[in-house]
């Protein structure tokens, strides 16, 4: 499926793009405590409505 050195740079990449991300974030971590702080309000309502949307799902299936 895949070659040897496809691979060996896929676990190359995943590993750096990985770290990048995590010094990114811990560069602007004051950034982000200060203009984002309600944003866990948003995190929760979306996956109270995502619940609530399988629910009905389920719910109103035919038996």
């Amino acid at each position: 499926m895949f070659s040897t050195g496809q691979l060996i740079f896929a676990g190359c990449f995943v590993i750096a793009f990985i770290l990048l991300m995590i010094f990114s974030y811990r560069k602007d971590i004051k950034l982000h405590r200060k203009y984002y702080k309600g944003s866990i309000f948003i995190l929760i309502g979306f996956i109270i409505f995502i619940l609530l949307l399988f629910m009905l799902k389920t719910y109103l299936q035919p038996k």
